[in-house]
């Protein structure tokens, strides 16, 4: 099935025009949202509990605050950007009992929507607008006068406008610099985990770890292993991103090249494949999904405790040890923590 992709040109950011839209949450994403909105001249208002330490963030970036429930109630569009584990409680406490008919119920991720742990009511439209990139990324590519492309999708739609609605949104978040991708909320939730689990931050942080202790236990000192494990990824992906496998394939030497065809794949081997595809049907079949949102449940001990580990490895000293000497590289940071 050919893909719709939409630009600027298709969206109507004046669909916007007469609704406040609410963000609820300000972390990585909600940031980006409320931000890039106000800045395209749209009426936000960031939904938060009194006790968020990012009450005061939002504030000093310029946004009006309120809670969740009072941010709900005065919005047409109301946005969630809380974090998946935690989104259903806040909705069937605070959102869902401000919702009228003919308002719009979006999320930036399908989890909740697909897995039905969220159920909008009668006559409420449900879309989502996912951008494909952190929040930090978001900000800074629209403050570029650039943009980072989005998903859309609709899932319920008694107004009969809002996958226009959603192009809107989008375009407010400039999403339509770079193309907006129309899709359903089962391909993005699928996908999203799928790239997220087996490639992205799963797949490719134990490929570098596997890769740095093979190297560390084998003799070498830490640094050397730290970059030519680590710290050259970044190189690697920019070439890929900027014109495919082909084009980094073509920028390395070929002594890389050769080792890249004759051992990458003794690395990531068919019993690897094998396994993505049983993690791939996990998340097809819900148990991802039942999995994390039980232990959210039971207050994220394993998960705390998983987190405490990865930051203890010796490889992230070493990194911070590098770091420190190249000064360059925290230059104009996307990540700030007091800020965002």
């Amino acid at each position: 099935m050919a893909l719709n992709i939409y630009y600027d040109k298709d969206a109507d950011l004046g669909r916007l025009e007469a609704k406040t839209v609410a963000v609820i949450g300000y972390g990585s994403q909600g940031h980006a949202h409320a931000q890039n909105l106000k800045s395209s001249g749209v009426d936000v208002v960031v939904g938060l509990r009194k006790e968020s330490g990012s009450w005061s963030k939002a504030e000093g970036a310029g946004l009006r605050v309120a809670t969740p429930a009072e941010a709900a109630r005065e919005a047409h569009v109301v946005m969630l950007t809380v974090p998946d584990e935690t989104a259903a409680l806040l909705y069937a406490e605070e959102i869902e009992p401000n919702l009228a008919p003919g308002d719009y119920l979006a999320v930036a991720h399908g989890f909740n929507i697909h897995f039905e742990a969220i159920r909008a009511p009668e006559g409420v439209n449900v879309f989502m607008t996912a951008p494909k990139g952190p929040g930090h990324t978001v900000r800074a590519l629209y403050e570029q006068g650039r943009g980072v492309p989005a998903l859309v999708a609709v899932h319920a739609d008694p107004s009969g406008d809002t996958l226009q609605i959603a192009l809107a949104y989008a375009k407010g978040l400039g999403a339509g610099r770079a193309g907006i991708i129309e899709t359903t909320f089962r391909d993005e939730t699928e996908t999203d985990l799928f790239g997220e689990q087996a490639v992205l931050c799963g797949g490719l942080t134990a490929l570098m770890t596997a890769g740095y202790e093979t190297l560390v236990e084998a003799g070498y000192p830490p640094e050397m292993a730290y970059f030519e494990t680590i710290h050259e990824v970044k190189l690697i992906v920019d070439l890929i991103y900027e014109g495919g496998v082909a084009n980094m394939r073509y920028s390395v030497s070929n002594t890389a090249e050769y080792g890249d065809f004759t051992r990458g794949p003794r690395v990531v081997d068919a019993a690897a494949k094998e396994r993505m595809k049983e993690i791939l049907k996990e998340i097809q079949e819900g148990d991802f999904a039942r999995e994390f949102i039980l232990e959210a449940r039971s207050g994220n001990v394993a998960f705390d405790a998983r987190r405490r580990r990865a930051a203890e490895h010796p490889m992230e000293a070493v990194g911070a040890r590098l770091r420190s000497l190249m000064p360059w590289l925290s230059e104009n940071r996307l990540v700030d923590r007091s800020k965002n």
